[in-house]
């Protein structure tokens, strides 16, 4: 999908969308409340791994996805605690401070700064170009991939397990090491949730299961002490708001954190554009990614100056809410309100949930992202785009979600370069039935005319295809039944040729010429031109030899030919 850079922003929170009417903006609060009972402890959850106090985690779903949905363009991104960035800047940071402590936290908030600023340079930029590189070949592979990722995560507290790894191979295997401490009692309840959720999402989809699951389970466990029978629970946290002011950091400090912030903005912009270009081509949406930039920049703005840690558009938290009816900010801006009530007066309740609950919700979420019918669909209609995606899903997994997004371009890229170092080349022929010029392979001895050949190269040229260009020319010319007199380029596919291959097609055009083959363009357009005259390509050919249509080119061509072959049209 093509990035549009004007006309979107209507598209992202409360301002009108698609969906008018109470109806709509009734269902996207309650998709809202329904995103809150499976959010708010999915980002408690982030804390452990960015080493911060459990409050911080629900500031990351306060003030950010207000700002976020003010800024931002995507009816569907859902910007909170992300677990690909809290794993960077915690590696990085607890090496200059202990976890956990006030230094550690105001490093973490200055990292969200400094990300903040450098998001607006990419905005200012404009760089939300780069995710015109993120095909949906490799969206469906990355979403399979974070699913994957997210679903082995979830293992762990959904057996009960304690693994330290962060990447998904090494808790997968931690996990299996340590199976036999598993907990039964919280293996039965994971199971329990998850079959509610999938029978559930067959027979009544529109019903808020989350919400009626996490609120159940807090009252069970209230009133049963799970925590008497090993099912770990969230526990407490810190009640109140965020206060707003400037983390306090010395300018070494601010210097060390440059990398690291750098790392959590390229994490952040690949993550997002795509997550947010993967719902709005399901949904049919426009896409604004340089708007989408400016809104991450202000939800990390608030995000530092609020005391928590770097946020990220969410691929898990944006399928949730698209999975709960959720079809513009309107229910980001919702689950904000429900955080905001649950930091001033249900911290103490919250505290039961358990953990397991929460980790078999997210997990139905994560099996529900790798979407197998894409992927057959991929398979079916391009073997090759298929083995893209499959490779961007493993290298998310393996390797993680930032090294898995850029190979996949990387993949992407040198798949399209490759296309075009071997294009299609043929040779025009004059069909014997109808009489028109068809295309069909170069081959050695086949000609349009006796003398004369009509080529057509089907890419720009540039320094590594140049020579398949060169190797057609000789090709035809020295395996011609009849010498050849005429060369005609269709250039129809032709509109830019590099510095490289102009050398090349100089010393080409200027040995044939030695051989009394004359060669002569048709289909040139302005852009070519203008190419082959800055190239000195035009001299070389003669300007006369170069027309903007093909059949006066084939008619120029046909005029230097003996006269008893010019009006000869052999069959195919």
């Amino acid at each position: 999908m093509a990035t549009q850079t004007g006309g979107t922003r209507s598209s992202g929170g409360a301002r009108p969308g698609g969906d008018a009417g109470w109806r709509g903006r009734v269902r996207d609060i309650l998709a809202g409340l329904s995103l809150a009972s499976m959010n708010i402890p999915q980002v408690l959850g982030y804390t452990r791994i960015a080493a911060m106090p459990a409050v911080t985690g629900l500031y990351t779903v306060l003030l950010p996805l207000v700002a976020f949905a003010c800024f931002g363009a995507s009816r569907h991104l859902v910007v909170a605690a992300d677990s690909a960035t809290a794993a960077i800047f915690s590696s990085a940071l607890e090496k200059m401070a202990p976890p956990g402590s006030p230094h550690y936290m105001a490093l973490v908030s200055m990292v969200a700064l400094l990300s903040a600023g450098f998001l607006l340079v990419a905005r200012l930029f404009r760089l939300g170009f780069l995710a015109d590189f993120l095909s949906r070949t490799v969206l469906v592979g990355f979403m399979a991939g974070v699913g994957i990722q997210v679903a082995l995560a979830m293992m762990r507290d959904m057996l009960g397990i304690a693994t330290t790894a962060h990447n998904s191979v090494l808790q997968l295997t931690q996990m299996l090491s340590r199976l036999p401490q598993a907990s039964v009692p919280t293996i039965v309840l994971s199971a329990c949730v998850v079959g509610l959720i999938l029978t559930g999402d067959r027979l009544a989809p529109r019903l808020p299961l989350g919400l009626v699951t996490v609120v159940g389970s807090i009252i069970a466990s209230m009133a049963l002490g799970f925590s008497r029978f090993g099912i770990a629970t969230i526990g407490p946290i810190e009640s109140g708001l965020p206060r707003l002011r400037l983390p306090d950091v010395s300018w070494n400090d601010m210097l060390a954190l440059l990398p690291v912030a750098t790392s959590c903005v390229f994490v952040i912009i690949a993550q997002s554009a795509a997550t947010s270009r993967a719902f709005a081509v399901r949904f049919h949406d426009p896409v604004d990614d340089n708007a989408d930039i400016l809104g991450l920049c202000a939800a990390n703005a608030v995000a530092g100056l609020s005391g928590t840690f770097t946020v990220n558009g969410s691929p898990t938290q944006t399928a949730m809410a698209a999975r709960a009816g959720a079809r513009t900010q309107l229910a980001q801006l919702t689950f904000a309100a429900v955080t905001m009530v649950v930091l001033v007066f249900l911290t103490g309740p919250l505290r039961y949930l358990p953990r397991c609950v929460l980790a078999s919700i997210v997990f139905t979420v994560a099996v529900g992202m790798i979407d197998l019918r894409a992927i057959r669909a991929i398979r079916r209609e391009s073997p090759g785009e298929c083995g893209l995606a499959l490779v961007t899903a493993a290298a998310v997994v393996g390797i993680g979600v930032e090294q898995g997004i850029f190979l996949a371009i990387a993949l992407s890229l040198f798949r399209h370069v490759r296309h075009s170092y071997e294009p299609h080349t043929m040779i025009l022929q004059y069909d014997g039935h109808s009489g028109l010029l068809e295309p069909h392979d170069v081959a050695a001895g086949r000609q349009t005319l006796p003398g004369l050949v009509v080529y057509r190269f089907c890419a720009d040229l540039f320094y590594a295809n140049s020579a398949r260009f060169g190797a057609d020319v000789r090709l035809m010319v020295d395996r011609a039944p009849v010498p050849v007199a005429c060369i005609v380029i269709d250039a129809s596919a032709i509109t830019d040729i590099d510095f490289s291959a102009a050398s090349d097609l100089r010393d080409l055009f200027r040995a044939l010429r030695t051989r009394n083959v004359t060669v002569i363009f048709g289909r040139v357009s302005p852009y070519l031109r203008a190419d082959m005259d800055r190239h000195r390509i035009t001299p070389v050919v003669g300007a006369a030899n170069i027309h903007a249509q093909l059949h006066t080119a084939i008619a120029a061509a046909r005029a230097l030919l003996p006269r008893s072959d010019a009006t000869q049209q052999p069959a195919v």
